[in-house]
């Protein structure tokens, strides 16, 4: 880590945390062991984030920057609002699919014994996405999709709730319940 720029070893530092996140067996991550996978002393750590929780955070920043990048192209560059709900969904279950370590950021399991800040982060994350997926499909309803009372705030709230729970099944088979494998025909349901 010591031939790296100040700004690539905070990166470096950010990717062996994601990595150790991604190892089954889910434990603790604790600065002594990544400062141990780093082959640094902790204090190298503290040089280049005051805290722990400021590691987490610029992982949650990362996600959100993510996710928001890719749905706010969904939002500009598709005109119909069921297709911006169906590749909103897709965005959020390859995000984990292909961001293992991140996913249990996100369901909160990697957050357990850190500062409740951070879960307080990724719960406002949660409902910039609910917010999004409400917007698209206003529009779907004013496109037609939907009857004219449709609950667009329910139908939001069940998508949440699908993505969260494919991400929580993801993490907890060990990485091996894939969250994109029963997509097109779930997609069916949670669509209407």
């Amino acid at each position: 880590m010591s031939t790296a720029k100040p700004g690539e070893k905070k990166l470096l530092i950010l990717q062996t945390i994601a990595h150790l996140l991604e190892l089954p067996a889910g434990g603790k991550i604790t600065t002594a062991l990544l400062a141990k996978k780093l082959s640094v002393s902790e204090a190298a750590l503290y040089r280049h984030f005051a805290s722990k929780a400021q590691m987490y955070e610029g992982l949650i920043d990362f996600i959100e920057s993510s996710l928001f990048t890719v749905i706010n192209q969904i939002g500009t560059d598709e005109e119909s609002g069921l297709k911006q709900v169906e590749l909103t969904m897709v965005t959020l279950l390859a995000f984990a699919q292909k961001n293992r370590g991140l996913t249990r950021v996100l369901i909160g399991d990697a957050l357990v014994h850190e500062n409740a800040r951070l879960q307080a982060r990724i719960n406002q994350l949660l409902d910039r996405v609910e917010a999004s997926l409400k917007q698209s499909l206003r529009i779907a309803a004013t496109q037609g999709v939907f009857a004219e009372n449709h609950d667009v705030a329910a139908h939001a709230d069940v998508l949440i709730c699908y993505a969260l729970g494919r991400w929580h099944r993801f993490v907890k088979s060990g990485f091996k319940e894939d969250p994109l494998s029963a997509w097109p025909t779930q997609w069916q349901l949670l669509a209407h």
